[in-house]
């Protein structure tokens, strides 16, 4: 998480809503590191955890990301959890809850859904108060 964390630091020192992502191998080494990238790179999809997710499977050599795991700074929403979820992570760590927009528990819980072929794991609230006080902070210094 500390390895997110520094990433959602770089995002927000760039201007983007600082949310870093990491992804983890099966033996705990870091496939793929990435901050958010919407603002710079003007697409809506250029989320934290997705760009991690693409670059660890490019690392991989492969999209299935089984035995990996999702670290990121805040809970996914639906576009994220559902990428991860369809990228076969056995495990997604978050730590600050996002009550508007979260799809791993809080608003939704997609990555959960008996209906779908792949269930990860979810380990919510690691350095919670870390992850919240980004954001509060980035917002509240829009915000004037």
């Amino acid at each position: 998480m500390r390895l997110a964390l520094e990433q959602a630091v770089r995002a927000g020192e760039r201007g983007e809503v600082p949310v870093g992502a990491v992804v983890l191998g099966p033996a705990g080494e870091v496939l793929a590191a990435a901050g958010n990238d919407r603002e710079a790179s003007a697409d809506p999809t250029a989320h934290a955890e997705i760009l991690a997710l693409r670059a660890a499977a490019r690392a991989r050599g492969e999209w299935r990301l089984a035995g990996c795991t999702l670290v990121v700074t805040l809970e996914p929403c639906t576009m994220c959890a559902g990428a991860a979820v369809l990228a076969r992570v056995d495990t997604i760590v978050y730590g600050a809850v996002d009550e508007k927009a979260g799809a791993a528990g809080s608003l939704w819980d997609v990555v959960r859904d008996r209906r779908l072929n792949h269930r990860p794991e979810v380990i919510l609230g690691v350095l919670a108060e870390e992850c919240s006080a980004l954001l509060r902070d980035f917002f509240a210094g829009r915000r004037g």
